[in-house]
């Protein structure tokens, strides 16, 4: 009985052994290994474990080679080095095509090299010739899960991690790849929420080359910058102040100086927006003066939602 046809460039009728195409395997073909290293040698004799049966378990991809082909040559280290990156998300098997002409015939091998996805027990792709790297990986994506970056799956740990842990991740994050402009700002930020010395944090961020420095690191200046200034006044005084006299702008805009020193921003807004809400004097210097104030703290403000509320305020007062 043939096998249903295939839009398969190489799928023939026929089997592979009793995996359905057109080369039978030996009956000699040996078992397949418990388990397999990322890559190895194939024959005609135990291509069907090593190929057809292991891609029921794991993608296999197939390196069609020779040693007289050139390309083939520089392609294989790339392959090898893919299937180790990829952390076993592939396997990927080696066939010297002169030594199995059997299953070259079987696979309508042309030219050389060439490289098949093998998923299911079945080809799903393949290319031919010697692709640079990124073409290989994006050929690879098509159809496997990328190999995962062990920074980023720190990164996104830490942000779920008690504040203790949150800070190991993020320090081990960066021995891995000092510098990292993401993992830099995200320990900065750790560091600031315990109250951290503001050198040792100044300190953190100068590891960050400046060409990879971005809006986050410019944020985290800013709060360092107004950390670093203690606000004149006493908070409780300016409190009673504005109490007696809400339109007290000047005891409006010290104590909202002192609630960004001490991170309560949503209540640093709001005396400022309560100032362009009240401001009704000619020319209305004082709005105009908390609108730019109310900017500068938006890009040092860390928490979105806060600057996010504090925007759209601001923007139903000025209209």
């Amino acid at each position: 009985m043939n096998a249903p046809k295939s839009n398969n460039p190489f799928a023939a009728q026929g089997t592979y052994g009793s995996m359905g195409y057109g080369y039978a395997a030996p009956a000699t073909a040996p078992a397949p290994q418990a388990a397999p290293a990322l890559v190895y040698d194939v024959t005609e004799a135990d291509f069907q474990a090593r190929v057809l049966e292991r891609s029921l378990e794991v993608p296999v991809l197939l390196d069609c080679w020779a040693p007289w082909c050139g390309p083939c040559r520089s392609l294989g280290p790339i392959l090898e080095r893919l299937a180790e990156a990829y952390g076993g998300a592939f396997e990927l098997a080696k066939i010297n095509t002169d030594e199995a002409p059997n299953l070259s015939a079987a696979l309508r091998i042309r030219s050389i090299p060439l490289v098949v996805l093998f998923v299911g027990g079945r080809p799903v792709d393949q290319f031919t010739g010697a692709l640079p790297e990124g073409q290989i990986r994006a050929f690879l994506d098509k159809h496997l899960q990328p190999p995962a970056d062990p920074v980023q799956a720190l990164l996104e740990e830490a942000a779920a991690a008690p504040a203790e842990d949150a800070e190991a991740m993020l320090a081990e994050a960066l021995q891995m790849v000092p510098g990292h402009p993401d993992v830099t700002a995200a320990l900065a930020e750790r560091l600031l929420a315990r109250n951290a010395d503001i050198a040792e944090v100044t300190a953190l961020l100068d590891g960050v080359a400046e060409a990879d420095r971005g809006e986050r690191d410019a944020a985290l200046r800013k709060r360092l910058a107004l950390l670093a200034n203690r606000p004149a006044g006493d908070p409780k005084a300016l409190a009673a102040r504005i109490a007696a006299n809400p339109r007290d702008f000047e005891a409006r805009f010290a104590l909202g100086a002192w609630q960004v020193f001490e991170g309560d921003w949503k209540a640093a807004f709001d005396n400022l927006l309560e100032v362009v809400l009240r401001d009704k004097a000619e020319g209305r210097p004082d709005r105009e003066r908390a609108r730019k104030q109310l900017i500068e703290w938006f890009s040092a403000c860390p928490d979105a939602e806060t600057v996010s509320h504090g925007r759209r305020y601001l923007g139903m007062y000025l209209n």
